[in-house]
């Protein structure tokens, strides 16, 4: 019995993504629920798994397709899932990178390449191999089969080291891979009247993200306001319960107790947590509290949500954000994950920014903008005391929320921040 193993739906909105690369090939043997192709979607970059089991016997995508929900990936014999996984058909690998060439036919001008690289690329290697997500959409470029790379050892993933190295080594062989190791070295090309240049492509999300960004510039009516708020009472917090929080795998951030002071916050003014349905011209309040939290990561900025911030305690936060956070800098983060916020927060302050002003992720309608504290003098009581003072900055949509909104909103905000002892850590006194 065959089966045709369809894309699945990836998320709401989501119908096409990009073959990142395919974790099996024809031949193999694979099992229920194991993955079997990667997707990259302008969010996220996911391995989809098989629903059953079996012998893969066609691959109907290539690395680099453009797929929509529904297309066939590939075949599987269900009757065959008990043989053995086969060896890759010859027809499956790039012809270029089947072999080393032995270091006598590289040519004089070019260093041989050493000899343990050879040796370690007949070393047996599991299948999929491992590999980050940009190594392998190097690979892909330059028409290089990862199973061929050499490495030291064959359970370790692929490194992009591993790759230029296996590329400069096939110098001289075709001038296919010649023109991979120009295109792949970090070395600057004299393409410019004033200097060198080096130019790199941007990635999915990246484009989705300027893509993103620049219409929500261009359409929303922006005002930003800014505050100062004292967090020495809850620097005084974090410094009683914080090593109990890391005993529980989690750490008690200033983001914690702000996510968890919004939530509290966007009660009281409802049309912060809201979006504009423009077309029909009416605001829709939303009555649930998904919180947004912008992370900074090598392959651009994602925006993970975290759920339901007014029913979990600043204990609970404070384990699922940091879980989250590595996930996003992973890629593992699923795409329902990054869906469904009302009110986004962005902390620049372990960066050293003293503020800024953030632009609003639609269709959200405002954004909250954290920066560095510092230690401040304040009049108190007839006299300076030193006080840790957090510049704070709200972004705004000003066709839902009028200025004098946005300006009792950071008041509330700032007088919940201010008293931390409200904010229990495990939702009881």
């Amino acid at each position: 019995m065959t089966t045709e193993f369809k894309l699945p739906e990836l998320g709401e909105n989501v119908e096409e993504a990009s073959v990142a690369g395919l974790l099996v090939a024809v031949g193999d043997t694979v099992a229920a629920d194991q993955p079997v192709i990667e997707v990259e979607t302008d969010k996220a970059v996911a391995e989809i798994p098989v629903p059953v089991g079996g012998t893969v016997t066609e691959i109907r995508v290539a690395a680099g397709d453009k797929i929509t929900v529904g297309t066939v990936v590939l075949v599987i014999d269900e009757e065959a899932s008990g043989a053995p996984a086969k060896a890759p058909a010859p027809e499956q690998s790039p012809p270029a990178p089947a072999a080393i060439p032995e270091p006598a036919k590289v040519p004089a001008s070019k260093p041989a390449p050493k000899p343990e690289a050879s040796e370690t690329v007949r070393m047996p290697r599991p299948d999929p191999v491992l590999a980050a997500p940009s190594v392998r959409r190097m690979a892909r470029e330059q028409g290089v089969d990862l199973r061929e790379v050499p490495v030291a050892d064959p359970h370790r993933p692929v490194t992009a080291g591993d790759l230029k190295a296996y590329l400069k080594s096939l110098e001289g062989a075709t001038a296919a891979p010649e023109a991979a190791v120009a295109s792949t070295a970090d070395e600057e090309t004299e393409n410019d009247p004033w200097g060198a240049v080096t130019c790199e492509p941007m990635n999915a999300i990246r484009k989705k993200t300027a893509e993103h960004m620049a219409h929500c510039w261009a359409t929303i009516p922006h005002v930003t306001q800014f505050e100062k708020v004292d967090i020495t009472g809850i620097e005084a917090v974090r410094k009683k319960h914080g090593a109990r929080v890391k005993e529980a795998g989690g750490k008690l951030t200033v983001t914690v107790f702000v996510l968890k002071a919004l939530a509290e916050t966007l009660q009281r003014f409802p049309r912060l947590n809201a979006s504009l349905d423009a077309e029909g011209e009416q605001v829709i309040f939303k009555k649930y509290y998904n919180l947004g939290v912008a992370v900074d990561t090598p392959n651009g900025l994602l925006v993970p949500v975290v759920r339901d911030v007014d029913r979990k305690s600043l204990f609970e936060l404070a384990v699922e954000l940091p879980a989250l956070a590595a996930r996003a800098r992973d890629r593992k983060l699923k795409l329902e994950e990054m869906q469904g916020a009302t009110f986004t927060v962005t902390n620049l302050g372990g960066l050293g920014v003293t503020s800024f002003t953030p632009i609003i992720n639609a269709p959200e309608v405002a954004i909250l903008g954290v920066s560095k504290a510092a230690l401040e003098p304040v009049f108190e009581h007839g006299q300076f005391v030193p006080r840790l003072l957090m510049p704070v900055s709200l972004s705004y949509d000003h066709r839902v929320i009028d200025g004098a909104d946005a300006a009792r909103f950071m008041s509330y905000l700032k007088e919940v921040l201010e008293q931390p002892w409200s904010l229990f850590l495990d939702g009881d006194q």
